[in-house]
Parts: C-alpha cells; structure tokens; sequence
C-alpha cells in the first residue's frame, strides 16, 4: 500500500516537473508572428478589368492579378508610332540630292584633264585652265555646304524622332503598369477593389504577404544578449491555448508547434519594453529587439504570439 502511494507521488512530481519545464523554458523571449507584407496600388487612371483574385490565396512572384484598362494609352502609343513614321519620312535623301553636284565636279575633273593636256601641246591657253579650277572649287564649296546643311537638318529630324521615342516608352511603360502583378510570392491578405470600379493613380487594391518566411521580433534583456549571435540557430515555440469563451483568458498550454529559426538582426541600442507586454513592471525594463526568422508550414499565423528558445 505504502509503495503504491509512493509511487503516484513520484508520478505526480515527475509530471508537475515535466509540466513546469515546459511553462517556463530557460532563456526564452515573446513576440508576435510577423511576415513582408506588401500593399500594392495603382499607377494608372481607369476601369479595372479581370480582378479575380481571392482572399487567403496564394499566387507566384510576377503572376498577372488583373488589368487597367488601357483603350486610351493605346490610341496614344498608335498616334505617336504613325508621327514617328510621318517624321521619319521626311528625312533628306543625301546620296540623291548630291549627286547632281558630285557628277559635275566629276565631269569638270574630266575637262580639267583635258586642257591640261591640250595645253602641254600649246593648243589650249592658261587662262582656260584657271577658269576650269575656279569652277571646280566653287563646286566643291557648293557641295561642302550642301552636305552640311542636308546633315543638320538629318540631325535635327532624328533628334525630333529620338524625343517621340522617349514619349512612346513612357507611354508603354504606362501600358506596362496598367498590369496588375504579384510583386512577391505571397498569399492575399485584403483586397479592396472589385472588377469593374474605378482605379486611380495611389489607389490600394490589394494587400500581399510573404507567410512562408515569417519571422518574429522578441526583446531580450542585456543579461541574454550576450550569449545571442547573428545567424544562430533558435526554436520557434508556436504554442496553442484553450480558451474559456465566458472569460476569454488564456488557460494553460497545450502542446505547441517548434520551428527551427535563425536570428538574423539584433537591435544595437536598447529600448524600453513594448506595450504589449502584460505587466506594467516588464515594460519598464531596458530590452534590445531580436529579429528571428524561420520558415513557416502554414500553422504560424500573422499576429499570433509566439516564443523564441535561445539554444
């Protein structure tokens, strides 16, 4: 009888040990379940089209979401396309416009061969080749500055065109941004558009978080932070409450879900304790913030509490 009783005494403290080891680990901190979240808006004006994304859904990086719509920004793109041909073709024809003055300096070339040649047999006179060279400088100062000018007005055209080009990028860009993508793989936290209602530039349209690589910012006093490194592994205590609905306290815990996570920032300065914590007494301690993170399987949730176990 006696060995009986002695025996669920030593069960009793064996569970009241286990029990008491587990309410309170050592070197631990709280803080509240986190994740990059990401609040995506409009960059252009007008109706929103094809905007069926769902709540608590997930979607990959780049995935289009929905679409502005775009009739007027097209109309602009074709206008400025068709001015930029127009514009184009109004370039000079160098090589055609040219010519005229390159075959006569080339066929005075021919003549100024020909009296030097007669004027070797003295059949021609001096004075007939000087006037032949004359022409033939003034025809070349004539297709100098021809070329010249047939030049600045080319450039002034392509500069013309290059300005409509940087219009037209802009314009596709517009177009561009008229596409509504996931700009992270994420699951839609709120979305606050429909399809079919009005969208302008700054509007929200929906919101989009990370909750595969959550983290969690506990504070730690000074006398933990020296055994706390950048890039240690840690475990993430994700601990679940029954609660009475009439009192709406946490009772005691239940077994939780571990993580295994990695500190990946430490405050260098302290600070006094959040709000958050309970007692007024905590919250006027010095503590330095400790960013953890770990990769979450769907359990962790944003603005849960949660505990983090300092191996």
């Amino acid at each position: 009888m006696r060995l009986g009783v002695a025996c669920l005494l030593l069960a009793g403290f064996m569970l009241f040990s286990a029990g008491c080891g587990k309410k309170h680990r050592k070197n631990t901190a709280n803080g509240v379940f986190e994740a990059t979240e990401i609040i995506v808006s409009s960059e252009s004006n007008g109706k929103m089209l094809n905007f069926d994304i769902q709540e608590g859904q997930t979607y990959e990086a780049g995935t289009l979401l929905g679409c502005i719509d775009t009739f007027q920004t097209y109309l602009q793109i074709r206008q400025l396309e068709s001015s930029i041909n127009a514009t184009l073709a109004r370039r000079p024809n160098m090589p055609s416009q040219m010519r005229v003055l390159e075959d006569k300096l080339a066929t005075l070339g021919k003549e100024e061969r020909r009296v030097q040649n007669l004027l070797k047999a003295d059949a021609a006179s001096t004075k007939q080749l000087e006037d032949i060279q004359a022409e033939i400088n003034i025809t070349q100062s004539q297709l100098a500055a021809q070329k010249s000018a047939l030049s600045i007005q080319d450039q002034s055209i392509l500069e013309e065109v290059e300005a409509m080009r940087f219009q037209l990028q802009q314009l596709e860009h517009a177009m561009d941004n008229c596409k509504i993508k996931a700009p992270i793989t994420g699951t839609i936290i709120n979305k606050y558009i429909e399809t079919n209602e009005l969208a302008y530039a700054g509007k929200p349209l929906f919101k989009i978080a990370d909750i595969t690589n959550m983290f969690i910012k506990v504070y730690v006093t000074e006398d933990m932070l020296a055994s706390i490194k950048l890039n240690q592994d840690v475990l993430v205590h994700l601990d679940s409450y029954s609660q009475d609905n009439d009192s709406k306290k946490k009772d005691k815990k239940s077994n939780g879900i571990t993580f295994n996570g990695k500190v990946t920032w430490i405050s260098p300065k302290a600070e006094f304790t959040p709000k958050m914590i309970q007692t007024k007494e905590d919250r006027t301690n010095l503590v330095y913030a400790v960013k953890v993170n770990f990769l979450n399987d769907g359990s962790a949730k944003i603005g849960m509490p949660g505990d983090v176990e300092f191996k």
